[in-house]
């Protein structure tokens, strides 16, 4: 997800998009640690869409 998109979006779709994308990256870890991914950079895709999500959010004061 690029910043463009993240900064279009409303303050409660962005704390929604971010608790569901915390669960998801929670369950691709474990899932990783189980058996390994096909793709194990999905990991890092996510932790990054996560941190920009942050950091909009901290940007708008929320």
């Amino acid at each position: 997800m690029k910043m463009s998109e993240i900064r279009n979006m409303e303050t409660a779709e962005l704390q929604e998009r971010l608790a569901d994308m915390k669960k998801k990256y929670d369950s691709l870890t474990l899932s990783h640690a189980v058996s390994p991914l096909e793709n194990p950079m999905e990991i890092r895709k996510m932790r990054r869409t996560i941190a920009r999500l942050m950091t909009e959010l901290n940007q708008r004061g929320n």
